[in-house]
């Protein structure tokens, strides 16, 4: 058998001198013993690969709500993307696989129904405000349980990674950086492919510049951002893209956001005031009502508070499921 230490003592030999090893990870908040074949990393991905949070990411919006056909990103979907996009880089660079892997994984499991719209209107709604990427962190270290108790106790890399995939700081790892970028490489060349089905764009739309210099399909642009992130970051070892690979994905991603993120095809204010509708409904109504969340939420109640828990439950819904809690409570059932 390969065992854990084997692997360890492999990452020194093969990885790059500015991966991060497993051996030195920084730990865990509760010290538990190690995995006999699995390394710290690999065992954090496993974690989280068996999380409920990530399972419901497969009914949750990534732009298009509730489209019809089968082939539409989903949240799952853009996720497994970031991770094979994050992947093939740390595999070039000679940086770790099994961390980037975990992080990518891990890095939006605590999306709202309802896509960046859901994230909008929650943060309006609670107090506190809301942002997915420190609610991700919250379900891995709380939300989700274990039967040694609550969180997946992951570590320090992983947990990082996760919460600065976006936003002011930095990952503190090469790893977590890379699934900062590979976030935008995923989200930007799917999403288009997504618009082009919907025929919210057209191939003619799109920046021409951008196209001749990235590639004329979904495929040739991931495959030359992954290439230009893998040469220009082993040149500066840290993670980044040339000057001319980032004005690229810049341009489309402003190209994007003018054409199909902020468009009223895509967001309908009728439809964009629905979701806002339910997502205050829901929690108004849990707020004055919290006995009526399932258990696990309410024997949280007395260690978070009523607006912290009732937040939790309902980000982490998927869009049909808080469709059909709306209904219960708003909708009178037919008479039978």
């Amino acid at each position: 058998m390969i065992t854990r230490e084997m692997q360890e003592e492999r990452e020194y030999k093969t990885l790059s001198s500015w991966a991060t090893k497993a051996a030195e990870t920084r730990g865990r908040i509760d010290q538990e013993s190690p995995c006999e074949m699995r390394t710290a990393f690999q065992r954090d991905r496993d974690r989280i690969i068996h999380s409920k949070a990530l399972k419901r990411l497969m009914h949750k919006t990534q732009v298009f709500l509730s489209p019809e056909g089968d082939h539409f990103t989903t949240r799952l979907t853009h996720t497994l993307a970031v991770a094979q996009v994050a992947r093939s880089i740390a595999r070039g660079l000679g940086l770790n696989e099994d961390l980037t892997e975990a992080i990518a994984l891990g890095h939006d499991l605590g999306h709202t129904p309802f896509g960046h719209n859901g994230e909008q209107f929650l943060d309006e709604r609670h107090e506190n405000g809301f942002k997915h990427n420190v609610q991700s962190l919250r379900v891995v270290d709380i939300l989700e349980s274990r039967r040694e108790g609550r969180g997946l106790n992951l570590t320090a890399e992983v947990r990082d990674g996760i919460v600065n995939h976006t936003g002011d700081t930095l990952p503190f790892t090469p790893e977590g950086k890379i699934v900062r970028f590979s976030d935008r490489i995923a989200y930007i060349n799917h999403d288009i492919d997504d618009a082009l089905r919907a025929g919210v764009i057209t191939e003619e739309m799109l920046p021409r510049d951008c196209i001749e210099g990235l590639g004329h399909n979904h495929r040739s642009r991931i495959n030359t951002l992954v290439l230009d992130a893998i040469h220009s970051s082993e040149e500066k070892q840290d993670i980044c893209l040339s000057e001319e690979g980032q004005y690229y994905l810049d341009k489309l991603r402003n190209f994007m956001f003018e054409n199909v993120y902020k468009s009223k095809v895509v967001k309908q204010d009728s439809e964009m005031e629905k979701v806002r509708h339910l997502i205050f409904s829901l929690y108004d109504y849990f707020l004055d009502h919290p006995e009526a969340m399932p258990q696990e939420h309410v024997e949280m109640l007395y260690l978070y508070g009523s607006e912290e828990v009732v937040k939790d439950y309902i980000a982490g819904m998927t869009d049909r499921y808080a469709i059909s809690t709306y209904k219960n409570i708003f909708v009178p059932n037919r008479w039978k």
